[in-house]
C-alpha cells in the first residue's frame, strides 16, 4: 500500500515538473527610441525548456481599435517575411537558443526607420508543447529640427501704438515630435500678458510627417526696447532626452517722439574770436530724428536741418541760439539752446600817434583797445620789450630815446587774438655826429675806400662832405649814399685812397650844424709782405696786430733802454755834424731819416682826429717815396 502511494506521488511530481518546464516566458523592452532614417534592433528574449517551434512578429498602430498585423513568421524549417507590408524588404530576424539554460534571443532589425514605424511591435513564441509567450515594445521616432530663424518686422514700431505690435516671427522646420518655441527679451522669457505681450504659435505638419512651427511675437514697445535683444529658444525631444537651440539675437526699430534737444559745437571750447567759423549741431532724443529749426534773436536761420554753420564770425553773432522741433504725430514741441560769445579786439589806439620832443623833455604814451576780454600789454623798441603796462612814460629825452615804439595787445586766454600799433618818436635838436668818421677796408682792385658818417638829430640832418688833399685841392667823391634812420641820418662816400687827404663831415638842420674832421696821411712801410690787419672796431678802421713777445718783460725793458741809449748817441753825432757844417743839406733837421724806400704794394694811411691817430694799411700806391739823400741832391 505504501509502495503504491509512493509510486503515485512520483508520477504526479513528474507531471508537475514537465508542465513547468514547458511554459514559455517572453521579455521585451517597453519602449525604444530611435532617430529617423537610422537602423534599429528590437530584441525578444524568451525562456523555455524547449526550443522555439514557431516565431511570429507583428505590429499594431497606437489606436485602440487597430488589430495587429503579421510581418514575419518562422517555423522549422520555414521563414516568411510577409509581402505587401511597410516592412517588406526592410526587416531581418536573427534567432539563437541556449539549451543549457533554456533561453533564446530573437532580434528584429529594421532598416531606415520611418515616421510610420512609430508603433507597437509584438513578438510571439510557440514551443513544441504548444505553449506560447508574447512580448510588446513601443517604438518612438525622433528628428531634430532646423536652427530657428527670426524674421524681423522691417518698419519701425511706435511707442504710441494702441496695443501690442508685431515684432518678429520665429520659424523652425522639420522637427519630430513637435518642437516648442519660447521668446526672450534680454535673457528674460516672455509670456502672454494682456495688453503687453502676445505670442501666437502655428503648427504645420508637412507631407513627410515632420512639423514646422511658427511663433509670432507681439509686444507693446517702450523706448528702452530699441536697445533690447530679442531671440527665440527651441526645445525638442531626442532619444537621449531634451535638447535646446537658440536663434541669433535681433534688434527692433522703435519710434518715439523727441522730448529733449541738445546743441553742441565742433570746437572743444567756446572761446571764439571774430573771423572764425563754428558749427552748431542740434540733436534730439527722438526716433526718427525730427526736422529742426534754428533761431537767433527771433530770426529763423538757414541750416542743413540739424547743422548750422556760422562763417566769418562777428561780435554781432554773439547771443543765444535756439533749436526747436515739432512732432507731427504727437503735436509735441521740444526746445534746446546754446549761448555763443564771439570775442574781439579792436584796432590799437596809441596816443599821441606821433610826437616830436625837445631834448630833455618828457612824454607819456597811452595804448588802448576795446576788447571783450582782459588783455596783456607790451611795449617794444628795436625788437626789445621795454614796458608791460598801458602807459609808457619817457623821461629826459635824448637822441637815444628817439625811434619806433610798438604797442602789442594780446588776449591772454586767446593768444591768437593779438594786435599791434607803432608810433614814431622824434627828439628835436642840433645834429650830433657819433663816433666821428668811420673808415672801411681798402678795395684792392681800384684802391678806393668808404668813409661813413652817422649823425643824430631831428629834423633829419642834411649830410655833406668836404675833401681836400695836402695841397688844399678838392678831392673828388666817387659815390655818395645817404639814407635816414629812425633818429638821424647816415652818409657813406667812396674816395680814392692813393694820397693824403682831409675829410670833413657836416650835419645840419634848423637847429645848427655839426662837423667832424679826420686827417688821412700816407707814409711808406719797410716791407711789402705785410697784409691788411683785421678790423678791431665796428667802424671798419684797422690796426696792425701786435706780435707776441717770446721773452719775458725784463728782456723787453732792456731792449728799450738800449734803443734809447743808441738814439741819444745818434742825436749827439748829428748835432755835432750840423754845427761843423758837415751835413749835405741844412734844413733845420726837417728831413726824415727814418724813412726807407717804400714798395708800391705797401702804403699806410694815417687818419688824425684831434689827438688820436689810427692807421689803415693801404696796398698799391701811385709812386715811390724818395730817400733823404735823394731829396738833398735835388735841393
Amino acid at each position: 500500500m505504501a509502495l503504491r502511494h509512493i509510486t503515485l506521488l512520483l508520477a504526479g511530481l513528474h507531471v508537475l515538473i514537465c508542465k513547468t518546464w514547458a511554459k514559455v516566458e517572453v521579455n521585451m523592452e517597453d519602449r525604444m527610441k530611435v532617430y529617423l532614417n537610422s537602423n534599429v534592433e528590437i530584441p525578444c528574449i524568451y525562456i523555455s525548456g524547449e526550443p522555439a517551434l514557431t516565431i511570429v512578429w507583428s505590429t499594431k498602430l497606437p489606436s485602440r481599435d487597430q488589430v495587429s498585423r503579421r510581418i514575419y513568421y518562422y517555423d522549422v524549417p520555414n521563414e516568411i517575411i510577409d509581402e505587401g507590408t511597410d516592412y517588406t524588404g526592410r526587416i531581418s530576424v536573427r534567432h539563437t537558443h541556449d539549451n543549457s539554460i533554456g533561453q533564446g534571443i530573437i532580434i528584429l532589425t529594421i532598416e531606415k526607420v520611418r515616421l510610420s514605424d512609430e508603433r507597437e511591435f509584438i513578438c510571439t513564441v510557440h514551443n513544441v508543447s504548444t505553449e506560447h509567450g508574447e512580448g510588446h515594445t513601443q517604438l518612438q521616432v525622433f528628428n531634430s529640427p532646423s536652427i530657428p530663424v527670426i524674421v524681423v518686422t522691417h518698419t519701425g514700431i511706435s511707442v504710441n501704438a494702441m496695443g501690442p505690435s508685431k515684432i518678429a516671427d520665429c520659424i523652425v522646420n522639420n522637427g519630430y515630435p513637435r518642437p516648442n518655441i519660447t521668446w526672450y527679451r534680454d535673457r528674460f522669457p516672455l509670456q502672454n500678458t494682456d495688453g503687453v505681450v502676445k505670442i501666437m504659435d502655428s503648427v504645420i505638419k508637412n507631407p513627410s510627417g515632420l512639423f514646422t512651427v511658427e511663433s509670432g511675437l507681439f509686444i507693446k514697445v517702450v523706448r528702452d526696447d530699441e536697445n533690447a535683444k530679442f531671440y527665440c529658444e527651441v526645445n525638442y525631444f531626442v532619444p537621449e532626452g531634451v535638447k535646446m537651440t537658440e536663434s541669433n539675437p535681433v534688434n527692433i526699430t522703435v519710434y518715439y517722439p523727441t522730448t529733449e534737444v541738445t546743441l553742441s559745437t565742433n570746437l572743444n571750447n567756446l572761446l571764439l574770436k571774430e573771423g572764425e567759423t563754428v558749427e552748431i549741431r542740434c540733436k534730439g532724443n527722438g526716433n526718427p530724428p525730427p526736422l529742426f529749426t534754428f533761431k537767433h534773436k527771433e530770426e529763423v536761420l538757414a541750416s542743413e536741418n540739424d547743422l548750422l554753420i556760422l562763417d566769418n564770425l562777428k561780435r554781432s553773432h554773439s547771443g543765444t541760439y535756439e533749436c526747436q522741433t515739432f512732432d507731427l504725430y504727437t503735436s509735441q514741441e521740444a526746445h534746446g539752446s546754446i549761448n555763443i560769445e564771439v570775442h574781439y579786439l579792436d584796432p590799437v589806439v596809441v596816443t599821441p600817434e606821433e610826437m616830436v620832443l625837445d631834448q630833455g623833455g618828457d612824454l607819456t604814451l597811452t595804448c588802448n583797445a576795446l576788447s571783450s576780454l582782459p588783455v596783456f600789454t607790451a611795449w617794444y623798441k628795436d625788437g626789445m620789450q621795454v614796458w608791460d603796462k598801458h602807459v609808457l612814460t619817457l623821461h629826459n629825452a635824448s637822441y637815444d630815446t628817439a625811434g619806433m615804439y610798438m604797442c602789442e595787445l594780446t588776449v591772454r586766454v586767446i593768444p591768437k587774438l593779438q594786435k599791434q600799433k607803432s608810433v614814431q618818436i622824434h627828439v628835436r635838436g642840433k645834429p650830433n655826429i657819433k663816433e666821428g668818421i668811420a673808415v672801411g677796408l681798402v678795395n684792392t682792385v681800384d684802391q678806393s675806400v668808404n668813409l661813413t658818417c652817422y649823425a643824430q638829430g631831428y629834423p633829419f640832418p642834411n649830410m655833406s662832405w668836404d675833401l681836400s688833399d695836402q695841397h688844399s685841392q678838392s678831392v673828388p667823391i666817387l659815390n655818395v649814399e645817404d639814407h635816414e634812420t629812425t633818429n638821424g641820418a647816415v652818409s657813406m662816400i667812396t674816395v680814392n685812397a692813393t694820397s693824403e687827404l682831409i675829410a670833413n663831415c657836416n650835419a645840419s638842420n634848423e637847429f645848427g650844424t655839426t662837423s667832424v674832421s679826420r686827417n688821412i696821411e700816407v707814409f711808406a712801410r719797410g716791407t711789402t709782405t705785410t697784409t691788411n690787419a683785421p678790423s678791431t672796431k665796428a667802424t671798419g678802421i684797422t690796426v696792425s696786430p701786435k706780435k707776441r713777445q717770446k721773452g719775458g718783460s725784463g728782456v723787453a725793458i732792456a731792449v728799450i733802454i738800449i734803443c734809447l741809449f743808441l738814439l741819444a748817441i745818434l742825436g749827439g753825432v748829428l748835432y755835432f755834424l750840423y754845427k761843423k757844417g758837415r751835413l749835405p743839406c741844412g734844413r733845420s733837421g726837417k728831413q726824415d731819416f727814418t724813412k726807407e724806400k717804400a714798395s708800391k704794394d705797401d702804403i699806410v694811411m694815417e687818419m688824425k682826429s684831434g689827438k688820436s691817430e689810427e692807421a689803415v694799411l693801404l696796398q698799391g700806391v701811385n709812386g715811390d717815396q724818395k730817400t733823404p739823400t735823394e731829396q738833398c741832391d735835388e735841393d
